[in-house]
């Protein structure tokens, strides 16, 4: 296999102060270990990291922005799952 054959892989870093991941960027690596090595050279260089996650492109599924209104749209007559619909007692400082 030529490094032109290698897959590409999606990273996902975990800042020090985060709590989820977030998209760093991309990667070509022959395997996931590698994947995982190159991640961490390429996109923690400065130690801002505390978890790494590699995912092969290929095997990332997303929704298409041109189909966002009829996709989202059932979600849109559910007013229960949207916060303004309970009420907060007044005890209640933090919720």
């Amino acid at each position: 296999m030529t490094t032109a054959d290698w897959p590409l892989w999606e990273v996902f870093v975990r800042s020090r102060r985060g709590l989820s991941h977030t998209h760093a960027g991309s990667l070509h690596a022959p395997d996931a270990e590698m994947a995982l090595r190159n991640a961490r050279d390429l996109y923690t260089r400065r130690g801002e990291g505390v978890s790494i996650w590699v995912v092969p492109s290929a095997a990332i599924t997303a929704s298409s922005p041109d189909e966002k209104d009829p996709f989202f749209e059932p979600a849109a007559d559910k007013p229960y799952r949207h916060p303004t619909f309970y009420e907060i007692p007044e005890g209640v400082k933090h919720l």
